[in-house]
């Protein structure tokens, strides 16, 4: 199905293009069909996931592949615990889709509006020093490529490939499906406690260690912080789930409602940003103080329905306490008024060519912002100092680090630089955030010969 372009819109209000057209592949081969003609009108094409990424890596000024119609298990060997899935499954879909094999994914993040394709594409990644980001559980891809090849990348058919086609940004081609390593479906039981900040900060590397899951959040001008400290149990551990009026009251009134309030006041009236962050600390000490288990799905992920823009940094795992001390004190000597919490988590070494996690135990703070508010001179500051401490910037949260930088802290960016001239040659997988972050190496006449043809079906 082809269409002409609409206005599309990320979720965070960040991003906005208007596509020359819209393309809803039913499959592999009308994908190869829609890369080849894109191709032969000189345009370039990118699939669109769920508009979750808060940077222009899903921007599509030409040809906006709509992979909605590619979706849902594909195979399944619930012996193996292998699942392929196609592009366009989104995260929310498969706890119903897996319960039938009686499996589910190993870790997750905290938000499951993505599809499967470019949550693993962007780095998503949960918390726990045991496990990587979602992109570690791809055994095997299906992908188009530039020059409109479908190909399999896996075990056994180049293997040398997996390293870069499992965390690709897009640029490397058109996933169509995934295969993923699944693990027997599994309880989890969550505490969730109020503490000190310091005293997270002072314990963060045995409170790291001692969890399989352990996260925190911390409200500026509080000194409090909310732990959330997960422990795996087997799938026929007795649970204890939220009931469904506690959970609407903690997570949609006291947590969504109270959010839009707060920074919606904050906005308006920024010298109430204290005082209100004291409020909402003590609230949070009161609903975030609970005891529950359940299916991992529902206890790794939560509802977020205020609008924010994020930026988030992964550095080396003994940095966190530190670097969180440094952003402390830079809100405090601004004197900002901060009503957005930041987050800090952690994960495993991987082996993934563009991870944040590549090559090292990784902790990742996370700053956010009200999305009505200007976020530009708080995240450039903390930015500064996560890049001191060797940071690696989120490919899907806000950063303003470029190819030239970016290759200083992933010692096989070239590599991926390789690989991307072999699959997309001319590029067609290109968009203004890419050509930003890993060079354009496009002839001229082709980036000229394309940015005219989008202008003029933009115009």
């Amino acid at each position: 199905m082809t269409a002409t372009g609409a206005v599309w819109r990320n979720w965070s209000r960040t991003e906005a293009v208007r596509p020359l057209r819209v393309e809803r592949p039913a499959g592999a081969e009308a994908v190869q069909r829609a890369v080849a003609a894109a191709a032969a009108s000189g345009l370039r094409i990118k699939p669109v996931g769920s508009g979750h990424s808060f940077t222009g890596i899903a921007v599509t000024p030409g040809v906006q592949l709509d992979m909605t119609g590619v979706s849902g298990v594909l195979d399944a060997d619930a012996a193996t615990g292998r699942v392929t899935l196609g592009a366009g499954t989104r995260l929310h879909e498969l706890p119903e889709l897996l319960a039938p094999y009686g499996l589910a994914l190993e870790n997750m993040g905290d938000i499951d509006r993505q599809t499967i394709s470019g949550a693993t594409s962007t780095g998503t990644h949960g918390t726990g020093l045991g496990f990587g980001g979602l992109a570690t559980q791809i055994v095997a891809a299906r992908l188009v490529t530039g020059t409109g090849e479908l190909i399999t990348v896996s075990e056994s058919e180049r293997p040398e490939l997996l390293p870069a086609v499992r965390l690709g940004l897009g640029a490397l081609g058109v996933l169509v499906d995934v295969t993923l390593q699944l693990v027997p479906r599994y309880v989890l039981h969550a505490v969730e406690r109020p503490r000190p900040i310091d005293e997270v900060l002072d314990h963060w590397h045995e409170l790291v260690r001692d969890a399989d899951h352990f996260e925190f959040y911390w409200f500026p001008h509080t000194a409090t912080a909310l732990t959330k400290t997960n422990t795996r149990l087997p799938g026929d551990a007795p649970r204890r789930p939220l009931g469904r009026a506690s959970r609407w009251l903690d997570d949609e009134v006291l947590a969504n409602g109270l959010f839009r309030a707060v920074a919606a006041t904050g906005r308006v009236a920024p010298g109430t940003t204290s005082t209100l962050a004291r409020l909402t600390d003590a609230v949070t000490r009161h609903s975030g103080d609970r005891d529950f288990s359940d299916f991992s799905p529902a206890v790794f992920t939560t509802h977020r329905s205020v609008r924010f823009r994020e930026m988030e940094y992964a550095v080396p795992l003994e940095a966190v306490p530190d670097a969180f001390r440094e952003v402390r004190a830079l809100i405090e000597r601004k004197n900002w008024r901060i009503s957005f919490p930041i987050e800090v988590r952690a994960a495993a070494s991987d082996d993934n060519w563009l991870s944040t996690a590549y090559g090292r135990e990784s902790g990742y703070i996370a700053v956010h912002r009200y999305f009505r508010e200007n976020h530009r001179e708080y995240f450039a500051g903390v930015e500064e100092i996560m890049r001191g401490y060797g940071g690696r910037p989120h490919w899907g949260k806000l950063h303003t680090q470029n190819a030239q930088s970016l290759r200083e802290v992933y010692p096989r960016f070239d590599d991926f630089l390789r690989v991307r001239d072999e699959l997309d040659p001319e590029r067609r997988f290109s968009n203004a955030y890419l050509d930003h972050v890993l060079g354009d190496g496009v002839a001229a006449d082709i980036v000229a010969d394309d940015t005219a043809k989008e202008s003029a079906g933009a115009a």
